[in-house]
Parts: C-alpha cells; sequence; structure tokens
C-alpha cells in the first residue's frame, strides 16, 4: 500500500494551506472516514457541472438492450473538457456512468447467490463491506450525504455519453445530487486511475 507521505507528494497544488492540510489529515484516516466528507455543501447549488458531480435524471442504455432510462449518475468527464464557455471545433460530450442502491444490489445477490445455495450470507456481506472501503477496483461507493438519501455504488465500467451542450445550467442546478469535496474528489481521481490505468498490467508490450 501507498504510504501517506507517498501520496502527499501528490496533493493537489492549487489548494489553499487549509485545505491541503484538511484533505491530508482525511487522507490519513482512510478508510474509516467514508461518510458525509466526500461531499461538499458550498459546491451543491452551483450550476456549473464538475467532474464527480451526481446528476438526478441522466438518459442510461444498458447495451445490449436498446432501450433508455432515466437514472441517477455520475460524471466522469473532466470539469474543463465538459465547461460549454470552453469552445472547440468538435461538441464535447459528457461521460457518466450510473448510480445504484447498494441495498438493492445486496438484496440480488441474495436472490442470486445465497437463495440458490451458490454462496454464504457471510461471503456477501464480506462483499458489501470491502465495497464500503473501497476495495473493489470497478466499483466506486457513495455513502448517503448531499441530496443522495441512501448509500449507493457506481461500476466505473458502465458508461454512459451525452451532448454537453444539450444539458441546460437550470437543468444542472435542480437536479444536482451532490458535488464532492477535495477528500472525496481526491479519492475519486484515485478509483479512476486504478480502474483505468494500471501500470503494473504485466504486459509485454515490446513490437513483434
Amino acid at each position: 500500500m501507498i504510504s501517506i507521505e507517498e501520496i502527499q507528494k501528490y496533493l493537489p497544488q492549487y489548494l489553499s494551506a487549509p485545505s491541503q492540510h484538511q484533505l491530508f489529515d482525511e487522507l490519513r484516516n482512510f478508510p474509516e472516514n467514508i461518510d458525509k466528507r466526500l461531499y461538499s455543501e458550498s459546491l451543491l447549488e452551483k450550476e456549473n457541472i464538475f467532474q464527480g458531480d451526481g446528476i438526478a435524471r441522466m438518459l442510461v442504455s444498458n447495451l445490449p438492450s436498446k432501450e433508455f432510462r432515466e437514472m441517477p449518475a455520475i460524471v466522469l468527464s473532466n470539469t474543463c473538457d465538459i465547461d460549454i464557455e470552453n469552445k472547440r471545433l468538435f461538441p464535447s460530450r459528457i461521460v457518466y456512468a450510473p448510480i445504484f442502491l447498494l441495498v438493492k444490489y445486496r438484496n440480488m445477490l441474495i436472490e442470486e447467490f445465497v437463495k440458490t445455495g451458490k454462496n454464504s450470507i457471510n461471503s456477501i456481506n464480506a462483499h458489501i463491506s470491502a465495497i464500503k472501503r473501497q476495495e473493489i477496483t470497478q466499483i466506486l461507493y457513495l455513502p448517503q450525504g448531499g441530496r443522495l438519501s441512501d448509500d449507493s455504488i457506481v461500476f466505473l465500467d458502465r458508461l454512459n455519453n451525452y451532448p454537453a451542450d444539450e444539458i441546460e445550467a437550470g437543468f444542472v442546478k435542480y437536479n444536482k445530487l451532490f458535488t464532492l469535496s477535495n477528500y472525496g474528489f481526491y479519492l475519486f481521481i484515485i478509483k479512476l486511475s486504478i480502474h483505468f490505468t494500471r501500470i503494473q498490467e504485466r504486459v509485454d508490450r515490446m513490437p513483434s
């Protein structure tokens, strides 16, 4: 595991000294402090879309199904890339992943594995505990907080996208579930980095 001293080298340099100190303290207490501290109340009313924002209603598909439905989702796109003031020769699209209730996921596992005798309830509970400690690389755990009423999860391998210029500022303000705090955002970036860019993949890519 990376030491807290090593993590300190990669703290965002744009933060004020008090904010850096607070972030450092939160990281030192990980994972016992995965709670409402992941969210920022001060940014919740902003009309901007920030990376890591939770939006209450986004169109979601689950291929190969051709059906669409509205679901809460978390934004994966970089904040600058989806800023409508950032003019480009091509339209930007917001990349996001649906948010699921943790209790529904647990109930599904019980139905599929415990009641069929494939796994024990203890194995399911251990899996849920691992999710809450952020130990499952492709699952992001979101504790209740902000306007998120229940503990939830995000599967980082179930991505969708939508044109950024078709999302109105008023829609964002009234449908924003949460904005991540410095601590929550840093944790989010670490999860994304581990899931999408593991340098220790152990694949030799030498040309043939």
